[in-house]
């Protein structure tokens, strides 16, 4: 479902996937979606590299840095019913600003400051896309697509490198990573023909119900035990 939505307006795999995964078995996150954020642009890219904004994708690539070391610290720092607890509110935080599409100028300052808070969620949770797509909100399709797929394939490898570093990343999360990635194919398989004959904002509305659902039952579940 994540790839799906994802291969049709450009980002959505983490806040549909990562309460799912977490809620499921919290020790593999946040490397496993890490390892589906890393190929899933590729397929992107493979159809519409030629719309990249290297420009924008600098500011955000820039923002992210910084931003990777401190997802990195909070990793750290939290135990995984923290984390999964983490998970749930930074997921219904994305679903709310992102279902308000709220409009915010498109900027060198204002990308590296989301690109920062994608750094930080990411790293986190595995949840990168929504702070930087909202500041894309309004960008044509294509461009949009293209060049988040760039800065979400530089996000995860950049991500997963750090979590190597502070030893948070294990052989079983990458396994569990690498067995999601035929589902990620078929997903974005699906994507293709809705991108052309479904609207794309009742497709995100679905997913973002979905993913709010679970963030609800993964923060009662982290209350509770």
């Amino acid at each position: 479902m994540g790839s799906l939505v994802q291969g049709a307006v450009g980002f959505g795999v983490g806040v549909a996937a990562a309460p799912v995964i977490t809620l499921l078995d919290p020790e593999l996150m946040p490397a496993s979606i890490m390892v589906v954020n890393a190929i899933l642009p590729l397929f992107t890219l493979a159809a519409e590299w030629r719309r990249v904004d290297w420009r924008d994708l600098g500011w955000a690539v820039l923002g992210r840095l910084p931003g990777s070391v401190v997802g990195a610290y909070i990793v750290l720092q939290l135990s995984a019913r923290s984390l999964a607890l983490f998970v749930g509110v930074m997921v219904l935080v994305a679903v709310a600003l992102t279902g308000r599409a709220v409009r915010v100028p498109r900027n060198g300052a204002t990308i590296g400051g989301a690109g920062f808070v994608s750094g930080i969620t990411g790293t986190a949770t595995g949840i990168g896309g929504p702070p930087i797509a909202l500041v894309f909100q309004g960008v044509e399709g294509p461009r949009v697509r293209a060049t988040l797929a760039v800065f979400f394939f530089l996000s995860a490898v950049q991500s997963l490198l750090l979590l190597h570093g502070v030893g948070e990343l294990t052989d079983r999360q990458l396994r569990f990573g690498a067995l999601m990635i035929p589902f990620l194919v078929a997903g974005f398989a699906l994507s293709r023909p809705l991108r052309r004959r479904l609207d794309a904002g009742l497709t995100r509305t679905a997913i973002l119900v979905v993913a709010a659902g679970s963030a609800f039952v993964l923060i009662a579940q982290s209350l509770v035990r």
